[in-house]
């Protein structure tokens, strides 16, 4: 070999080096793009989850809550028979209660189409639960026409519980399901909500945006929420860039306890904004409800 051919040897297998490492670079950019963006906002699964609550009576233990959050009907990848899906989903987990904390409809999502209410609702309205499906609105339900969703929800046989509770009367016992509106949008007026509650049974309360938990009394047992995607991009080390609140991080998925008062955040099912996720498949939340050890036993009431 002479000695430009030497020289060259080194350079030329650098070069290939580099052009090998660039394009598996580019694959691998290509493929987690593909999942981001395609698959996993396309998926769906079921996730169950067991929550210890010291306000939660040994005779109500067992009992199941299906959340069901951001459906954002029309988002990409969420259209009618998506939520089709959902729903027998759902029902095939047979819970005990469901309940849909808000956001129905979508505004500006790239790649999304407008879903009128009325279509999600008259899909939705074949949810099944022994205690019943029960709903509360989100900010885009509010940015569209509150008074239309509600209508269009409550025309399906749903209720839609915005500051105000009502008792339902399980195997176990009774206890109150309180709705709360949205924390942007709506009154949140839980003075209201909690003027329905006229006796000592526990309180399950569930609302869209769970910013408002830092300013809610004690006493609730356990309180439910969506709206935040769970900031739909989870990156290893750096955690989720973007997440609705105004506490970052702080309430943005999963069990929150902070001085002893419980909040359950659920990833929601749709898309907003940009139709993405990663890290943070779309979820159908099945919360079992349990009393903490040692929690004390009540007669139901």
């Amino acid at each position: 070999m002479d000695d430009d051919a030497q020289r060259s040897a080194p350079q030329n297998r650098r070069r290939r080096a580099f052009v090998t490492g660039a394009g598996l670079v580019g694959a691998v950019a290509v493929a987690l793009s593909a999942w981001a963006f395609g698959f996993e906002p396309a998926s769906l699964s079921v996730r169950q989850h067991v929550v210890a609550l010291p306000a939660w009576p040994a005779e109500l233990t067992g009992l199941r809550v299906a959340v069901l959050a951001d459906i954002h009907t029309g988002s990409p990848w969420n259209d009618e028979a998506k939520l089709e899906r959902i729903v027998a989903a759902t029902n095939a987990e047979q819970p005990d209660l469901i309940l849909l904390a808000g956001d129905f409809v979508i505004h500006g999502v790239v790649g999304g189409r407008f879903v009128a209410p009325e279509a999600s609702a008259r899909i939705l309205c074949r949810l099944e639960a022994p205690l019943g499906v029960y709903g509360v609105l989100g900010n885009h339900d509010w940015w569209l026409d509150a008074g239309r969703i509600q209508t269009a929800f409550e025309n399906a046989g749903i209720p839609i519980l915005e500051d105000r509770a009502i008792r339902l009367d399980a195997p176990g016992g009774a206890f109150w399901l309180l709705g709360i509106s949205d924390f942007w949008e709506g009154p949140h007026d839980v003075e209201r909500a909690r003027s329905f509650v006229v006796d000592t049974a526990p309180v399950l309360a569930f609302t869209h945006n769970p910013d408002i938990f830092p300013l809610l009394p004690p006493g609730f047992a356990l309180t439910l929420a969506g709206h935040t995607h769970g900031g739909q991009v989870a990156l290893p080390l750096l955690g989720r860039p973007i997440v609705p609140s105004i506490y970052g991080e702080r309430f943005a998925i999963g069990h929150v306890e902070e001085d002893g008062r419980h909040l359950f955040v659920t990833p929601g099912l749709g898309t907003s904004i940009l139709p993405v996720r990663f890290r943070v498949p779309p979820e159908i939340s099945i919360v079992e409800l349990r009393a903490a050890a040692g929690a004390l036993a009540r007669r139901p009431t």
